[in-house]
């Protein structure tokens, strides 16, 4: 298992490319595959960092990694507000931007990449599990 910790502070989300390119290095990732991730993972940590602790800084949140045979496992925690993000219905992206409500895009944008995404609230913190399967 690998682990980034950063706090509720939109200055360390850089950190998660780093995070992730020595996955890469490690498991022989390829690019296109760290791209999505990233843009998948950035999406739901910046979701944390912006909304789960309000008034409050300097929040840990975590973000475990684990490879299971052809499978990435990302365990996103934090112990902010209790929200499940997967409950919002799909986004119709059909309508235009004027037409569509605000928000559910990047939870929309999360689905699309990774293969699985669950939610949990275990205690007092949030649990956003995301997979992706990978080639073998």
């Amino acid at each position: 298992m690998k682990t980034l910790c950063i706090t509720n502070n939109v200055e360390e989300l850089p950190k998660l490319a780093f995070f992730l390119d020595e996955i890469a290095d490690e498991d022989g990732l390829d690019t296109s595959l760290v791209f999505n991730l990233n843009l998948a993972l950035e999406e739901a940590m910046t979701n944390v960092v912006m909304y789960a602790y309000p008034d409050q800084q300097d929040m840990p949140i975590t973000l475990d990694y684990t490879k299971e045979g052809d499978t990435l496992v990302f365990c996103l925690r934090d112990q902010g507000v209790a929200f499940d993000p997967t409950t919002g219905g799909d986004v119709d992206i059909t309508l235009s931007a004027e037409d569509r409500p605000i928000g559910g895009l990047g939870i929309f944008l999360v689905k699309q990449i990774m293969t699985d995404v669950t939610y949990q609230r275990i205690g007092d913190c949030n649990v956003l599990t995301m997979t992706k399967q990978i080639e073998g």
